[in-house]
């Protein structure tokens, strides 16, 4: 797994995780393609609006998508915490399990 931070790459994002992991049973929802499962890539950052967003893509493919429930706001235990819980959940499977969990 590879949880470190980034530099920026689009945009004024300043912060962002980018960590490798294999969908569970179930797979991970997106909302452009539904369900995705196999090994992915995971990608957690701030943007402009100060929310969390939550991309994931097939490893080495070109097309990134959303994880469902993101955006979202930024929790209080910060970007890296929700990004290790985003992999978790993946890693975990169910496709409606496998969400950006909810900020508390």
């Amino acid at each position: 797994m590879n949880d470190t931070p980034q530099p920026a790459s689009r945009g004024t994002t300043s912060e962002h995780y980018t960590g490798q992991v294999t969908a569970g049973p179930g797979g991970a929802m997106t909302d452009e393609v539904g369900v995705i499962t196999g090994d992915l890539t995971l990608t957690t950052s701030v943007e402009d609006d100060g929310l969390a967003h939550s991309r994931i893509q097939y490893t080495d493919a070109d097309e990134w998508y959303t994880l469902t429930g993101s955006p979202q706001p930024l929790p209080g235990a910060g970007l890296q915490a929700l990004h290790e819980q985003t992999l978790e959940a993946v890693r975990s499977g169910g496709a409606a399990e496998a969400r950006t969990p909810s900020a508390p």
